[in-house]
Formats: structure tokens, C-alpha cells, sequence
């Protein structure tokens, strides 16, 4: 845990993510990433030289039978305030608009819950659980589905919210994640929705495990490109 959270300040070093005296809410869908971050960020609020907290917030998007206590007894453990967000997502875009591709749709519906939820509270940045492999899934998504060269940024500031995004685990490959979830019991949550291990973004993984076969290090120099292009937004921060 201690070499993750190392990851996750070096990120946050990296893009200036964090500020002295804020708070950050925290993205908790109760999956393996999410709960990574929730552990890390808890972790570093505790030595980072500037200090900020963390609320963690979880958006129920309607499905039934879905059980967000274990995050709650996680969040009180940790000592991080929590609120659970409901909406009726799953519904308008399953049953009454009955979506053929819901993904865009769904992701803009979550952000904006989100954003009204933590503007509410007076927090004006949040952190999203995107981490290594996800960033380059994106990427190669954008340049095989759009034929563009693109990805989302570490750090975006959403003007019409005026809310910023935070990625602080872009340094953390998934199997680092599927390991410690492993180790420390992580207590997740399974995600309902029918678009997983369904979209895209599987076959984006399916391409990159084919491409590994051949090319062990794919991930790392697709990474490695993207900072050194830079994309926009990738750019390092200078030190001090």
C-alpha cells in the first residue's frame, strides 16, 4: 500500500493536482479502482506537505439490489465522510429511452449528479478512478473508433461546473490494483450495469493483450508517447 500511494503522490506531484486547504471529493463507485483511490488518497491527506481532506461520494444510479454499506463502513474506518447520491439513471436510460449506445449518455448523466452534488457541499474538485491502463485504452479507443489523437486529461476544468477533475492514479497499472484489492480485502461492489465487459472499451483491452503478445512493453511506450507528444494537458508541472 505504502508503494501505491507513492504512485499516487508522484501523479499528483507530477500534474499539480492537489492544493494546500481543499477538499477533494472522491468518486467511490464501490468498484477495485475506486476503492484503490479512496485507500491512497486517505493515506496521503496523512504526510502530503499540503494539506487537504477528502470526501468520498458514491452515485446510486438506481439499480436494484445494489448494497452501498460496506463503502460506508469502509469510509467510517478511514475517517472519510460519505453521501451516497441517488438517481434514477438506470432507468431513463434503459427503460424509458431504452439506449442502443447509453455510454455517452450515461457518463454526462453521472457528471452532472456529481457536480451538483459536491457543488452543493462547496467542494469544487473531484477525483476519478481512471488509472494507467485506462488511459491507454482511451487513447488507442480515440484513434481507432474517432481518428484522433486524444485521451482525457490528468487534470480538466470543467468551466460550466466550474468544477476540476482529478486522475491521481494514471501511474498505477490494473493488476497493481486487482493485487491489492486482493490483499487488503477491498470490499467491492458489484456493478450491475449491462454494458459491462460490453462496450468498446473491451475491445480496446482485448486489442492491447493481443499487441502484448508480441510487444511486452506496448503499454508502457504507448504511455510514455503520450507524455512526451505531449497530448494536451499531459504536460508535466514544473518543479519548484
Amino acid at each position: 500500500m505504502e508503494k501505491f500511494i507513492g504512485l499516487v503522490r508522484r501523479c499528483a506531484d507530477d500534474y499539480g493536482m492537489i492544493r494546500d486547504g481543499e477538499t477533494i471529493a472522491v468518486a467511490v463507485s464501490g468498484g477495485k479502482d475506486s476503492l484503490a483511490m479512496l485507500y491512497a488518497l486517505a493515506g496521503l491527506r496523512r504526510f502530503y506537505p499540503k494539506r487537504f481532506s477528502i470526501h468520498a461520494v458514491t452515485l446510486d444510479m438506481g439499480f436494484e439490489e445494489t448494497d452501498f454499506s460496506p463503502i460506508k463502513v469502509l469510509c467510517d474506518s478511514l475517517d472519510v465522510p460519505y453521501s451516497i447520491v441517488k438517481r434514477d439513471i438506470a432507468r431513463i436510460i434503459f427503460k424509458d429511452r431504452q439506449e442502443k449506445n447509453p455510454c455517452a449518455l450515461c457518463s454526462k448523466m453521472r457528471r452532472g449528479a456529481l457536480n451538483d452534488h459536491i457543488g452543493g457541499l462547496g467542494i469544487k474538485k473531484i477525483a476519478l478512478a481512471h488509472h494507467f491502463d485506462d488511459a491507454i485504452e482511451t487513447f488507442l479507443m480515440s484513434l481507432l473508433y474517432e481518428g484522433r489523437i486524444n485521451c482525457f486529461r490528468p487534470v480538466t476544468f470543467m468551466s460550466r461546473s466550474e468544477v476540476t477533475q482529478i486522475r491521481p492514479l494514471l501511474y498505477a497499472g490494473e493488476n497493481t490494483i486487482n493485487n491489492l484489492a486482493s490483499k487488503y480485502g477491498f470490499p467491492v461492489i458489484h456493478n450491475p450495469c449491462p454494458m459491462n465487459g460490453a462496450s468498446k472499451r473491451e475491445e480496446a483491452k482485448t486489442l492491447l493483450k493481443t499487441l502484448e503478445a508480441q510487444h511486452p512493453d506496448v503499454r508502457s511506450k504507448i504511455f510514455g508517447a503520450m507524455q512526451r507528444l505531449p497530448l494536451e494537458g499531459w504536460e508535466k508541472k514544473q518543479k519548484a
